[in-house]
């Protein structure tokens, strides 16, 4: 399902004009297409997403809502070690692969997260934060169907994600798509009243949620050590030869 929307938007993106006048942001080329895809999207939150989740959140109970969070971090972590190992990190990789082993065991199959509480810190990381580490440009803005803020780097990247993610491959379709779609439910019920902040204080949703995004990217990409500097995260992309001089991000 990756792969077939992004290779959509890609070929949409080849009819799609660029953004021209003085208040074009030279990072996001693609706004007309972008701003589209954004409509689609908040309409697909507004009339389905956002109501199931606040149904989700009002008929399960905070306890097993809290499981079902911690499950799903559980896999995050699994493929969050893959990417720590892959940016020459092998510290934080073994703390990931050290976390799904203690909640997976003792966790009850990371219902139950013990391994926070027992001082492995968690984070999050992913195969565009990879490409970054290693100076692969994040290349335009792209707002995906579905799942929304991204660039052509990071979208790339997810694909990647997704194979390291073992709940791909749970059988048969209809359960892995039943996992997928509580996982969906689950996610949007945390943002319920970040997303509510966001509609009551900014002026250009589709601006704040553009610039909050690139700006987040570059943080996760230097582990919260980001230059000072105006250059492009691209331009300085950090060495992965030398992991232990950038300050751990934990998620």
């Amino acid at each position: 399902m990756y792969a077939r929307l992004i290779a959509a938007s890609a070929a949409a993106l080849v009819l799609a004009g660029c953004a021209t006048g003085p208040n074009a942001n030279p990072a996001d080329p693609l706004e007309p297409f972008n701003r589209g895809v954004s409509t689609f999207n908040d309409n697909l939150d507004k009339y389905a997403l956002k109501p199931a989740a606040e149904g989700y959140q009002a008929v399960v109970p905070s306890p097993v809502r809290t499981a079902v969070g911690n499950f799903f971090s559980n896999i995050s972590d699994v493929y969050s070690a893959g990417n720590n190992l892959l940016q020459g990190k092998p510290t934080r990789a073994l703390e990931d692969t050290m976390r799904v082993a203690i909640n997976s065991v003792l966790g009850i199959g990371g219902l139950i997260d013990i391994a926070t509480p027992a001082g492995l810190p968690k984070y999050k990381e992913d195969f565009g934060q990879t490409l970054g580490v290693w100076g692969v440009p994040s290349g335009p803005y792209l707002v995906l169907p579905l799942f929304g803020p991204s660039n052509v780097r990071d979208a790339s990247g997810m694909v990647v994600d997704r194979f390291m993610d073992p709940s791909t491959y749970i059988a048969p379709w209809y359960a892995r798509l039943s996992v997928t779609g509580v996982r969906v439910i689950d996610g949007r019920s945390q943002l319920l009243g970040a997303s509510n902040l966001i509609e009551a204080a900014a002026l250009d949703k589709y601006a704040f949620l553009r610039d909050s995004y690139m700006q987040r990217r570059q943080y996760l990409i230097y582990d919260g050590n980001p230059p000072s500097t105006d250059d492009d995260e691209d331009q300085s992309a950090p060495s992965p030869a030398s992991p232990d001089a950038l300050a751990p991000q934990a998620g």
